[in-house]
């Protein structure tokens, strides 16, 4: 099931929650700006030898991805309940029907 950009809320720009989302789906970290193009493992390498990202260094900055982040981490994990539940849902539906399918039988089996 995808979802629509707006699914995501409307403080994203166009295209921006999908793209956060890939990295969500794929269970990567979210770069940060100035982290595009690394590798979450190359990030971390360099933030543990002191380099300060520039993603980290502003908080207004940072309160703002925090939320954008938020934001599309809430609207996937509504999107996975919703197929969960839908699964579940078919799996009762199927199990009801074969019970339906075995009465029905069992009813006709003693007229034959």
């Amino acid at each position: 099931m995808k979802l629509d950009k707006r699914a995501y809320g409307g403080q994203l720009l166009a295209g921006e929650g999908s793209a956060l989302a890939a990295y969500v789906q794929s269970g990567k970290r979210i770069p940060r700006r100035g982290e595009i193009g690394l590798q979450a493992d190359e990030i971390e390498a360099f933030e543990n030898v002191g380099y300060v990202m520039s993603g980290s260094r502003h908080r207004r900055m940072n309160a703002v991805r925090i939320r954008k982040e938020n934001q599309v981490i809430s609207a996937e994990e509504k999107n996975a309940l919703l197929m969960f539940a839908q699964q579940e849902r078919i799996r009762k539906e199927t199990e009801t029907i074969a019970l339906l399918k075995e009465m029905v039988s069992e009813k006709i089996k003693p007229l034959e």
